[in-house]
């Protein structure tokens, strides 16, 4: 008898996560999608004060091809002027909001020169987003190159 009662208790516990499908986004995640274009829009105008805002000050940032940057690191090389993006797009993203914290996975593109040479590049990323008072900054962004 406590087996049955047992296994109808951890039965209702977990039905909430039986319930949980594909839900339209709420207004924590459009922020996110937002946040995460302005991310590319700062970028591509090499707008470092904008990405300033938006990046924590403890960021870790691990570049496709395995570069790690602090938040410093980062922003000087978006200032850097051997890089000009040309345009910077999502091709698809996905957010997650877990409380005050949000997670980004999606697909990037940017076009631009570099080092006086066009590339064109994709990368899936993953942004992990911290709500801090009302505002929400990122504190980690990893990214790995994909094929065209």
């Amino acid at each position: 008898m406590w087996k049955l009662l047992i296994f109808f208790m951890m039965l209702a516990a977990a039905a909430p996560l039986n319930g949980q499908g594909a839900v339209p986004p709420d207004a924590q995640q459009r922020r996110i999608l937002a946040l995460e274009n302005a991310w590319n829009q700062a970028q591509q105008t090499k707008d470092a004060a904008a990405l300033d805002m938006l990046l924590a000050p403890e960021l870790s940032y691990i570049e496709y091809d395995g570069t790690l940057m602090n938040k410093a690191e980062f922003l000087a090389s978006v200032r850097s002027p051997t890089l000009q993006p040309l345009r910077i797009v999502n091709e698809s993203i996905a957010v997650r909001v877990y409380g005050a914290v949000a997670v980004a996975n999606g697909v990037v593109r940017e076009d631009g020169v570099k080092n006086g040479k066009p590339f064109t590049i994709r990368e899936r990323y993953t942004d992990t987003w911290v709500r801090r008072g009302d505002d929400w900054v990122c504190v980690a962004s990893q990214s790995t190159q994909v094929p065209r």
